[in-house]
């Protein structure tokens, strides 16, 4: 794990990362930045993204021709996520309500170093829609 330089950009991208209460791609972060620091540019933000997601301060969720989402990793907030194929939406999954995978359905001698699970379906919302 490298050490990410604190800079007043990584500062405010951290900040409003552990304040979402959804997973913003950067045009939502880099809007929020620019209410704290106007001249702070979408380059900045991302690569102050790549930098901690490289630093696993933050994990990202991508899906195939949408903008990747980004989820700060709070501390001691073990959690996957539940993804609706319909509309898109994200929803936190608390890790302990998922049962534990038995180190027999590894391969021998397989070292896991992280967990992302990501459960995909439909949401209730776009459910009663249908």
């Amino acid at each position: 794990m490298t050490m990410v330089r604190q800079t007043k950009q990584r500062a405010a991208v951290i900040d409003v990362l552990r304040a979402a209460r959804s997973h913003p791609d950067a045009a939502w972060i880099h809007a929020q930045v620019r209410e704290q620091l106007p001249s702070v540019s979408l380059g900045t933000v991302y690569r102050t993204l790549d930098a901690l997601v490289r630093d696993g301060v933050v994990v990202t969720l991508e899906r195939a021709g949408q903008a990747t989402r980004y989820d700060y990793k709070h501390e001691g907030d073990a959690h996957h996520h539940a993804v609706c194929r319909t509309c898109g939406a994200i929803f936190d999954v608390d890790a302990g309500d998922v049962p534990a995978v038995p180190a027999s359905a590894l391969p021998a001698g397989f070292q896991v170093t992280d967990v992302r699970l990501e459960f995909m379906g439909v949401c209730p919302n776009c459910q009663t829609q249908n």
